[in-house]
């Protein structure tokens, strides 16, 4: 690992732990050469599927644009910013689980309102009128009847 203080190629691990509920492994680093320290952290690289728009078509798996849409159901909702990335993380779990190279974007829209209606029903009802495309109240009603329901 080079080091970002000096540019050196020599440096050595001081110390190794866990990290992000054991999704990443922390590393403490020291230069040989300035004797500066530093962080790195490690993590496995996840084959995501490409998503096959309801268009047909197809595009990369976008982290910033889930979080963002999550987000943005969630907004001024009192939801902890580390659920919200727990719930993205088993998100993305369920796709490299699938082993599938592509999926339909109504699977991955499926996953993210399982998610949003553990973590707050006003989200869930956001994402989905969005999602779903209501087109009037009754959809509406009919969404939170369910969500009573359960």
């Amino acid at each position: 690992m080079r080091c970002p203080f000096c540019s050196a190629q020599d440096t050595r691990v001081i110390d190794t732990r866990l990290a992000d509920e054991g999704d990443q492994v922390k590393r403490r680093r020291e230069c040989a050469a300035c004797k500066e320290r530093f962080t790195t952290f490690e993590v496995v690289e996840l084959t995501l599927p490409r998503i096959i728009k309801r268009n047909g078509a197809r595009e990369a798996f976008n982290e910033a644009k889930l979080r963002a849409g999550m987000q943005r159901a969630l907004e001024k909702r009192p939801v902890n910013v580390d659920a919200v990335e727990a719930a993205i993380n088993r998100i993305k779990k369920v796709l490299v689980g699938k082993g599938e190279r592509e999926i339909h974007a109504n699977e991955l829209g499926e996953l993210v309102m399982k998610e949003l209606s553990a973590l707050d029903h006003v989200a869930f009802v956001r994402f989905a009128s969005v999602y779903r495309s209501f087109q009037d109240v009754s959809e509406f009603t009919d969404m939170i009847e369910q969500l009573r329901n359960t």
